[in-house]
């Protein structure tokens, strides 16, 4: 089949279009601006994945343990007097960074199988620990009484969801764009290396597992800002956000858009999160049974997930930063 051609501009501005459609939906769907800074967050969370799965090679399916950690550490400066937003994305960067870069060096020095195991016993472990810690993190009941301040003393958060859009979307945007400068960097150029073939690098002399330990510590640090983001838009944080299940929806997410693609998280997120709604409402009891479905015939249809599909099409478009 012959692929369409796609110049660099043509991509610059297929990208503005994008996050300018994105952005038009606060004035287009007033009424739906919780789901889609939901959906944001989401990918975001998404895209902190897919640097370890995706371009780094490192099978991880406990990644909801740092973007639970993100939400519990900004919902907690929140509850206990210091309510400041930013502060709170900060202290869940900073803390998972340090956490993930700790945890790497168990998970970067075993196997895909010895990997995996690890980081689901970290995911439980701390899904554990956050149920038994009830005096601090409410357990079961959640973590309550989390009292944002206004973004920049001026905006409040407001029941209809409009500062926590605008908030969310401008995080996300410096987050990906941070994140795209990182993969265009020589050092994304290793991580790319090193998933394609491990071996190579090794015998040209680069240092694989400290490069894998950074990209660990990377993700960690950017799910960690994702549940911190989520913690302050809803200004609520359950057990659910540690949860296994959490993981394995990302991963879905992230494999429906594309992995080793920079938007594939983002787009996996809109369609997961938009059909997960659109299904929930069609047939409230059996909503699981139908996004089942759509699941199967995406992976059977659409090897590569939806940029894996465009990559088929166009001849730039689907290429990896």
């Amino acid at each position: 089949m012959t692929k369409l051609n796609l110049n660099p501009r043509q991509i610059v501005a297929l990208e503005v279009v994008f996050w300018l459609a994105l952005a038009s939906t606060y004035f287009l769907l007033p009424e739906k601006l919780v789901l889609i800074t939901q959906i944001m967050i989401t990918g975001l969370f998404a895209i902190a994945l897919d640097i370890a799965l995706g371009y780094a090679g490192i099978l991880t399916v406990g990644h909801a343990a740092f973007f639970g950690i993100g939400a519990y550490l900004a919902g907690l400066l929140a509850k206990y007097g210091w309510g400041e937003p930013f502060s709170g994305l900060v202290l869940a960067l900073v803390v998972c960074a340090m956490l993930g870069y700790l945890l790497s060096y168990l998970i970067v020095r075993g196997s895909d199988l010895t990997r995996l195991m690890i980081t689901i016993g970290v995911c439980v472990l701390f899904f554990e620990l956050a149920n038994r810690l009830t005096p601090i993190t409410g357990g079961a009941d959640g973590l309550q009484g989390v009292d944002m301040w206004p973004v920049l003393g001026q905006f409040r958060f407001d029941l209809w969801g409009k500062t926590a859009f605008i908030y969310t979307f401008c995080i996300v945007l410096l987050m990906f764009l941070a994140v795209r400068l990182m993969l265009k960097s020589p050092f994304g150029l290793v991580l790319r290396g090193i998933h394609d073939n491990r071996r190579r690098m090794l015998a040209i002399g680069s240092p694989v597992d400290t490069r894998l330990r950074l990209a660990y510590c990377f993700s960690a640090a950017i799910a960690g800002v994702a549940g911190a983001l989520l913690a302050q838009t809803t200004q609520f944080v359950g057990l659910e956000m540690l949860s296994f299940n959490r993981s394995a929806e990302i991963l879905i997410i992230l494999i429906l858009g594309g992995t080793g693609r920079l938007y594939g998280g983002l787009i996996g997120a809109l369609l997961y999160m938009t059909v997960h709604d659109f299904f929930s409402d069609f047939d409230p009891k059996f909503w699981q049974f139908w996004l089942g479905i759509f699941l199967i015939l995406v992976v059977m249809i659409g090897r590569g997930g939806v940029l894996g599909v465009l990559s088929r099409v166009f001849k730039v478009g689907g290429q990896r930063p």
